[in-house]
């Protein structure tokens, strides 16, 4: 797969919910850095964080555009409340080896009734 169609399977993913499928983009090592928290490092991580990503929260990813360069590729997204952020993915060997997602926690956690940290 390209670095394009991985981060394309990684929205499909995402949007149906299912954090062992996304796990299983990501390679054993990876690094998921949402800037707004501290770094998840490791394929069983991600998924953990993603099982409790998706247990407080109904998230949905909306493609604006898909920019790729190499092995990097930028998603910039929304969401159905307008929430908007923009994630990088590194991909190496049709798998994820770095993450780094950018938007308003503030906001996020606003939207969706959670507590505020």
């Amino acid at each position: 797969m390209s670095p394009r169609e991985v981060v394309e399977n990684w929205v499909e993913r995402f949007n149906a919910g299912d954090a062992d499928g996304l796990a299983d983009l990501y390679h054993a090592d990876a690094v998921n850095h949402q800037v707004t928290q501290a770094p998840v490092e490791g394929r069983d991580a991600i998924r953990a964080m993603f099982e409790r990503e998706f247990a407080a929260a109904e998230m949905t990813c909306i493609v604006e555009a898909v920019h790729e360069a190499g092995d990097v590729v930028a998603l910039e997204w929304r969401d159905p409340a307008g929430l908007r952020g923009c994630g990088f993915f590194t991909v190496r060997d049709d798998r994820i080896a770095f993450q780094r997602g950018y938007w308003d926690k503030l906001s996020f956690l606003k939207l969706h009734g959670l507590p505020i940290e």
